[in-house]
């Protein structure tokens, strides 16, 4: 039994999460303690529980504790079992950190996974689905995942009612740790503005605000169209593709926030990540080590990455995945904008 502190470090839903996935990708049962003890409101919320069903549902595992405000949770795994699944947390609650939970399980499977999540899909405080299919999924893919998103409909918070899928095939050779020290060279920059059910100006603004903020002409500034049944909601995002890797920004829009005012955080975030070094942007980098740490425990190698900033997600992350894998991380700072993260297996 794997003992997890959940007021350390972060002290949030990650490490909940991060232990769920780890204790079915190795069969380890665990038991976590203080959950989200760091935040106004501790223990299992609403779209936390929902991880924690989606996991019983793929493993079969036996719970103690799954119920909403507990923070205490016993988890002992059964075998993972790919197939079809649906999960819908029935509030705002991201759906990609349900996927967050099950996704290492099921590309370690021994089949092939589909999966329809349904909540938020843009949402503060989570990977949002455009995060999530241009930026982490192409990493799994090098790993030899395949992994394919589709957005069915958009969800903002408070409304939710979003919905996407997602199709999982495991590594058929296993997975394949390789190195990310350079991002490589811009070739795309752009912006777009998803605002269902608000006045067109609003979308308008923002993306007119943000491109004399970057420079950006009117061709990179982009409004997709958007369906009867979505939103309302408001997130401005740009994107970065460069030759090894693409990032992502968002910012998201809210009553009482200037359309300039959500044009500047994007901004100050993208003018931030071409002013650093590092291949990864930081919340891509705490999307990547565990699976790269499960790639490198699989073939007992090593591999290393670099990243613009270590948050303390990331330094929270290592330890969670430090207490399940043979691996050990070394850490540090190379320069400003620039840091190198290196996990070895250790047996």
């Amino acid at each position: 039994m794997i003992e997890l502190d959940g007021a350390v470090g972060e002290g949030g839903g990650q490490i909940l999460r991060s232990a769920l996935a780890l204790s079915m990708c190795t069969g380890q049962p665990m038991r976590i303690r203080s959950i989200r003890a760091r935040r106004p409101k501790p223990g299992l919320m609403r779209q936390h529980l929902a991880c924690v069903n989606a996991a019983v549902a793929v493993s079969g595992a036996r719970v103690e504790g799954a119920e909403l405000g507990s923070r205490t949770l016993g988890f002992e795994p059964g075998p993972v079992r790919p197939g079809d699944y649906s999960f819908h947390i029935g509030t705002a609650g991201s759906g990609s950190l349900v996927l967050q939970t099950v996704l290492p399980p099921l590309m370690t499977a021994r089949g092939e996974s589909r999966l329809v999540l349904g909540g938020g899909t843009h949402n503060p405080m989570a990977p949002p689905f455009h995060f999530l299919a241009r930026s982490f999924a192409p990493l799994l893919r090098k790993l030899g995942v395949g992994l394919a998103l589709e957005l069915r409909r958009l969800g903002f918070h408070p409304a939710g009612g979003g919905e996407f899928s997602v199709s999982i095939a495991p590594a058929s050779e296993g997975l394949r740790p390789f190195d990310l020290i350079e991002r490589g060279a811009l070739t795309e920059a752009y912006a777009e503005c998803l605002a269902p059910a608000l006045p067109r100006r609003v979308a308008a603004r923002e993306l007119e605000a943000l491109g004399q903020a970057l420079g950006w002409t009117a061709e990179q500034l982009r409004m997709p169209p958007v369906r009867q049944n979505e939103g309302p909601g408001n997130a401005l995002m740009a994107t970065l593709v460069c030759e090894q890797v693409s990032e992502v920004v968002t910012a998201f829009g809210e009553k009482g926030v200037s359309s300039e005012a959500v044009a500047r955080r994007v901004a100050g975030e993208v003018n931030a990540f071409q002013a650093a070094t590092g291949a990864l942007g930081p919340h891509l980098a705490d999307q990547w080590l565990l699976p790269l740490a499960l790639a490198v425990a699989e073939r007992q190698a090593a591999a290393c990455c670099t990243c613009t900033a270590l948050t303390l997600h990331s330094l929270t992350q290592i330890g969670v995945i430090e207490a399940f894998l043979p691996v050990r991380f070394d850490v540090g700072e190379v320069e400003p904008g620039l840091c190198r993260v290196a996990v070895a297996a250790t047996a």
